[in-house]
């Protein structure tokens, strides 16, 4: 009992910093950047506006924008990576391992190729249809077979139809090399030059997920015991992992869409969060969702400072602490299974 209530004081308190956490990482990511600005002129900026004001131009059109994209990736494939790790019981699993980072990429490689398509917005829906219809190849191999969907099966199809879209934009680029100076900042992924305007039309799709993502909480917690368990207590397992398929297409997608492949961030965050909070999902799946944006958030902010004036790609910001717990929660797996 004293656990119990422990842990749910834990949690609680977890869950109180880290929204301190998220709102000052939010007003410093409005506030830094390359070009210095007073903080009074911040102030002005939202309740004062004057439009003859260069800065306050930049911090409503481009430092706002900036960090909303950026906390709407970083929850968005926090939380995807939690239901992925979940769905496949793989402690590795990442939210391009449905394959929605390689899918997305082909269709943009392929429309630049041939439809000759070089707009931001045209990139961002051609994206995000790639990443759906990729993850859903991948949903549907991995659920083939008597007893539907396999963690195992959806690994492994995710694996070979990564390998197939990669292979065949390779294979594009090859033949048109003039195209990859036009999708090279989608290779690298950044929350950096995007418009607002490509946010809001996907704004719904990954909104709606996450809302939907937070009511799965219980049921994903009688489905971790066990799926003759889950049936026994009346779960229907079937239809709760498609579901928790559909959100992670929705919520992966749409970040790639937007901002191109950041990786790290769905392995990373709920490793950390179950660390804290135990295996309830409940709890791992909202802080998650602000634990990723708080991290997305600070690495978009030294990305801007750490070669300043010049700005580092946040995919290269987020695989520097990314790939030290990788390599950790890869020991750590390897010692387990020995």
């Amino acid at each position: 009992m004293n656990k119990f209530i422990n842990n749910r004081h834990l949690r609680w308190i977890t869950l109180l910093v880290l929204l301190l956490l998220f709102v000052i990482a939010s007003f410093l990511s409005i506030f830094l950047g390359k070009t210095s600005i007073p903080l009074s002129t911040v102030w002005d900026a939202f309740f004062h506006y004057d439009p003859s004001d260069t800065n306050q131009v930049i911090i409503r059109t481009s430092r706002l924008t900036r960090t909303l994209i950026a906390i709407t990736i970083g929850a968005s494939l926090s939380i995807a990576g939690a239901l992925m790790q979940a769905l496949t019981r793989n402690p590795l699993a990442a939210p391009d391992i449905f394959g929605v980072n390689a899918g997305a990429l082909f269709f943009i490689v392929a429309s630049a190729t041939f439809f000759s398509v070089e707009s931001l917005s045209g990139y961002m829906w051609i994206g995000f249809i790639g990443a759906g219809l990729a993850g859903a190849i991948v949903y549907l191999l991995g659920s083939m077979g008597e007893d539907g969907l396999s963690p195992v099966r959806i690994v492994l199809a995710g694996a070979a139809i990564s390998a197939l879209f990669i292979s065949f934009t390779q294979g594009m680029l090859v033949l048109d090399e003039q195209r990859i100076q036009s999708v090279l900042f989608w290779l690298a992924g950044s929350v950096a030059g995007r418009e607002l305007s490509l946010l809001l039309p996907v704004l719904p799709f990954i909104l709606g997920a996450i809302i939907i993502s937070l009511l799965v909480g219980k049921p994903l917690n009688i489905l971790m015991s066990g799926d003759d368990v889950a049936k026994n207590l009346g779960l229907n397992t079937n239809l709760v992992k498609l579901v928790i398929g559909i959100i992670i297409v929705f919520l992966a997608g749409g970040s790639v869409a937007i901002a191109g492949s950041i990786g790290f961030i769905g392995l990373v965050v709920p490793h950390i969060v179950k660390g804290i909070t135990g295996p309830n999902y409940q709890w791992i799946l909202p802080i998650s969702g602000i634990f990723g944006a708080t991290l997305l958030l600070c690495a978009d902010i030294a990305a801007r400072l750490v070669i300043a004036p010049q700005e580092m790609p946040i995919g290269v910001m987020t695989a520097l602490f990314g790939t030290p717990f990788f390599i950790y929660i890869a020991r750590k797996g390897v010692k387990k299974s020995g």
